[in-house]
């Protein structure tokens, strides 16, 4: 069960899940600005979801359902990004978690956070 980031992560780029991950799974993308999670080299071990400030790393299980695309999206992602396994500034105007929680509201969302967040 590997872990996904979601579209919390689009035009943020936090890079302190990349710097606790023991396999390097994460993946620098640039269209859209992100980080993906490569899920065949994910080993479950959720060391990263605490280190995102935005909550953006879900179980693939436990994705909510308005961010399940992401699932898919991750792994055909992974092909066009760069490995990174640093922590580096996150992108200018990176959105803080309360203003991604209440987009999601706006939205009509109920978006659970994720477990061990």
């Amino acid at each position: 069960m590997p872990h996904v980031v979601t579209g919390r992560c689009v035009d943020c780029k936090y890079t302190d899940c990349c710097a606790v991950c023991p396999v390097d799974c994460f993946y620098e993308v640039e269209e859209p600005a992100m980080l993906v999670i490569d899920p065949d080299a994910c080993i479950d071990c959720q060391l990263c979801v605490p280190e995102c400030p935005i909550h953006a790393i879900y179980e693939d299980e436990e994705v909510p359902e308005c961010y399940k695309e992401w699932i898919e999206k991750n792994a055909e992602l992974v092909a066009v990004g760069t490995q990174i396994s640093e922590k580096k500034d996150a992108l200018p105007g990176a959105k803080t978690l309360e203003e991604i929680q209440e987009y999601e509201k706006q939205q009509g969302w109920d978006v659970d956070e994720p477990r061990g967040a």
